[in-house]
C-alpha cells in the first residue's frame, strides 16, 4: 500500500520525504531501505513491538511498513501538462492515499511559489489542478455511458445518474471524496474509475519549530476549510524533525524532542496516520526466531491474515490459535497465557483484530 507526498514547490514535501527515509527518526533499531530514489518503505511505530521485544527476547523483531512515495511538486495547470503535470498526476493516480504538504509558517528567506504564505490558497490550487483530471475522467466515462443510458439499459441510466452527480460536483470544486454517493453506487461505479479525489487525504501542516507543540493560526485555518471532508489533518515542523534525524543516538533524539514538549517525532504521528488513513491494522506473530508486526485490511478474516505471510498458509487454512495482545502483556509468555486459558482457537470466520497474536495451522 502506498501514501504519496503531493504539493506545491517549495512547502517542505522532499524534506518531509527524507525526514520519513531516515530510520533514526523512527526508532532506535530498525532498517529503512528505498526501493526507487523516489519510494521509501517506512517503518510504522509500534510501541508494542518493543512490549512483545522484551517479553520473547528474539532473533530479530520486524516492524510493519508502509511505502511512501516523494511526488514533484505540482504547479497550476498540471492538468493540462503544464510542468511535468501528467507525469505526477499518473504518479498521485497509483497510490491508495495522499499526503498533501501545506505550507503553515513565515519565512521570507524560503520563496513561495505564489508569493505569499496562504495554505487555502494552495490547497485550493492543488485540488483544482486534481479535480480537472478526474473531470477528464468522468466526461470520458460518461460518453459511453450515456450511449447504453439511451438504449433503456436500467444499470446504465443508474451509473449515468451517479456520474452526472460526480461530474456537476467536480464543476463546483467539490472533490469526488466529498460527495455524498451510497455506498453500493460508490461500489459498483465510482471505485473502479480510480478518481485521484476520491483518494483518502491527510493534510500535512508544516509549521515552524515554536508551533510544533500547539499549531498556529495557518494550522486552525486548514482544520476550518476541509471540515466538510472525509480527512485527517495533523501538524509537524518538518525542518526541527530534519535536525532530528540528523542526531547520531536514539539519546540526543529523546533529548531534543523534550526540549521541545513532544513525545514522539511528528514523522512517527505522521506514518500512524498514514496506515490509518489507508485503512490498515497490525497482527503479531511472536516466537524465539522472530518477532514480526503485519499488514492486513481493517475488517480482514483469520485465512486472509494468514495469506499475507504466504498464499499456501491462505489456501491450507485449518484454524488460528489467537491471544489478544493485553492477555499476552499481562501474563508475560504464551504458556502461562495458554495455562490461564486466554489461548483462543479460532475458525475461517474469524475476523482479526488489530493487535491479535496469531499462530497458523494450515495443510498443503
Amino acid at each position: 500500500m502506498k501514501a504519496g507526498i503531493v504539493g506545491l514547490p517549495n512547502v517542505g514535501k522532499s524534506t518531509l520525504f527524507n525526514c520519513l527515509s531516515n530510520a533514526k527518526a523512527q526508532s532506535a533499531n530498525f532498517p529503512f531501505c528505498t526501493i526507487e530514489p523516489n519510494i521509501g518503505v517506512v517503518n510504522v511505530p509500534d510501541p508494542r513491538l518493543q512490549k512483545l521485544e522484551e517479553l520473547v527476547n528474539p532473533e530479530r523483531v520486524l516492524p510493519a511498513t508502509v511505502d511512501i512515495v516523494d511526488i514533484a511538486g505540482l504547479v497550476k495547470g498540471a492538468s493540462k501538462g503544464e510542468g511535468l503535470g501528467n507525469q505526477f498526476l499518473g504518479n498521485i493516480r497509483e497510490t491508495d492515499a495522499i499526503l498533501h504538504v501545506l505550507r503553515c509558517f513565515d519565512n521570507d528567506n524560503i520563496v513561495h511559489v505564489d508569493g505569499s504564505v496562504d495554505p487555502i490558497r494552495d490547497k485550493e490550487t492543488i485540488d483544482m489542478e486534481l479535480q480537472l483530471k478526474d473531470l477528464e475522467t468522468v466526461d470520458k466515462k460518461l460518453e459511453k455511458v450515456k450511449r447504453a443510458a439511451k438504449t433503456g439499459n436500467k444499470d446504465a441510466q443508474k451509473e449515468e445518474a451517479v456520474l452526472l452527480a460526480i461530474k456537476k460536483g467536480l464543476e463546483e470544486g467539490t472533490s469526488v471524496r466529498a460527495i455524498t454517493i451510497s455506498k453500493e453506487d460508490h461500489k459498483e461505479f465510482v471505485h473502479p474509475l480510480q478518481f485521484i479525489t476520491d483518494k483518502p487525504v491527510m493534510y500535512v501542516c508544516n509549521v515552524d519549530e515554536e508551533s510544533a507543540v500547539e499549531g498556529n493560526a495557518y494550522v486552525d485555518k486548514v482544520k476550518a476549510a476541509v471540515a466538510h471532508e472525509n480527512a485527517e489533518v495533523i501538524f509537524l515542523a518538518v525542518g526541527t524533525e530534519a535536525d532530528i534525524t540528523e542526531l547520531e543516538t536514539y539519546e540526543e533524539r529523546q533529548m531534543f524532542l523534550e526540549d521541545l514538549g513532544l513525545s514522539e517525532p511528528g514523522s512517527g504521528k505522521l506514518i500512524r496516520g498514514a496506515y490509518k488513513l489507508l485503512n490498515l491494522e497490525t497482527y503479531f506473530t511472536a516466537g524465539v526466531k522472530e518477532v514480526r508486526a503485519w499488514t492486513i485490511p481493517v475488517g480482514a478474516t483469520a485465512p486472509q491474515a494468514a495469506g499475507v505471510i504466504h498464499t499456501d498458509f491462505e489456501k491450507g487454512f485449518i484454524r488460528a490459535e489467537v491471544i489478544a495482545y493485553d492477555d499476552y502483556v499481562a501474563h508475560g509468555s504464551e504458556a502461562k497465557v495458554k495455562e490461564a486459558g486466554k489461548m483462543r482457537v479460532e475458525g475461517k470466520e474469524y475476523i482479526v483484530k488489530d493487535g491479535d497474536i496469531m499462530h497458523f495451522r494450515f495443510n498443503v
